[in-house]
């Protein structure tokens, strides 16, 4: 039987990442985690699905990975870029046929990795920093748009849990 490990933020800091951005990147690292295990298996044909009318677990997928995207772009102070945009406008529709469970997780993985990099190199002294979202150039925070990302991607998570235990029947 193999040892469980206790969730990320009970193994101690993250390297590299900033003492206050720590619980962010604790947060990522769980959910990139909890994705891999339960999508572990999940059969393709199923990626689409949407019992009950809930949303299919390849949105939740493509989903997580943008959401890291954009709001780190924001917290950049950067404006998205046209595939950013255009990104965001398909998570809802099913990619190309060969676009397998296994790509999305992948995805998934690189964008928590790519994520975790920016933590790396966010200066502690620019998380108060102001920020502008969106079209309508909400107000925000670096700090704000970091815990943003950690907290709708675990929000996320959860839901995709749900409707993968639904869809595998268990």
């Amino acid at each position: 039987m193999a040892e469980s490990l206790p969730e990320v933020w009970l193994r101690g800091p993250v390297e590299g990442v900033p003492a206050p951005l720590q619980p962010v990147a604790h947060a990522l690292l769980q959910a990139r985690e909890e994705v891999e295990a339960m999508m572990a298996g999940f059969p393709d044909e199923k990626l689409w699905q949407r019992p009950a009318g809930v949303a299919a677990p390849g949105f939740h997928l493509q989903h997580l990975s943008g959401v890291l995207s954009r709001l780190f772009t924001y917290a950049r102070g950067e404006a998205l870029s046209p595939s950013q945009r255009e990104a965001l406008k398909s998570e809802e529709i099913p990619p190309q046929p060969d676009v397998t469970t296994s790509h999305l997780v992948a995805a998934f993985r690189r964008q928590v990795d790519t994520t975790i990099e920016a933590l790396r190199g966010t200066d502690e002294r620019t998380l108060a920093t102001p920020r502008e979202v969106g079209r309508g150039k909400l107000p925000s925070t670096v700090l704000g748009l970091m815990v943003h990302a950690a907290e709708h991607t675990q929000r996320h998570v959860g839901q995709l849990l749900v409707t993968v235990r639904v869809l595998k029947g268990s």
